[in-house]
């Protein structure tokens, strides 16, 4: 097993352990301050890139986000009710049995009643076994 290395942090200056799944890229640790760090350097660095300089710029991009407000009306001033409701499902309690149907299941168990037919036991033992009678000797 690797032994994984500390790194120091380009937020806060501390060392931490990256996470095993990102180590070849993550280099800021999991303080509040520093992922929000992270997040401006990204987007900073997003935005550095030539392709992406006018990309929400533009009569285009307005048009579209107009659009998209007119379709979605009052988004942003409605939010979502705390108390809309589970995604799931409550659960109901189960039935307690009753007793008289469940005396029905407490009879002889399947395995006693093969017991007391020994032709049968035996017939199927054989033939689990794959044994052949003509060659057992007496």
């Amino acid at each position: 097993m690797t032994r994984q290395r500390q790194r120091k942090c380009l937020g806060c200056g501390t060392l931490f352990r990256p996470d095993p799944r990102n180590v070849r890229h993550q280099r800021y640790c999991c303080q509040a301050a520093c992922r929000q760090a992270s997040k401006a350097a990204s987007q900073r660095r997003w935005l550095s890139q030539a392709e992406n300089q006018d990309y929400f710029r533009g009569a285009e991009n307005v048009v579209r986000v107009q659009r998209w407000r007119g379709e979605h009306p009052g988004y942003w001033r409605h939010p979502g009710s705390p108390a809309a409701g589970a995604l799931q499902d409550d659960c109901r309690a189960q039935a307690i049995e009753i007793k008289e149907e469940s005396a029905f299941l407490v009879g002889e168990a399947l395995q006693e009643a093969l017991s007391a037919q020994p032709a049968v036991l035996i017939g199927l033992i054989a033939h689990l076994t794959v044994c052949d009678p003509s060659k057992t000797p007496l």
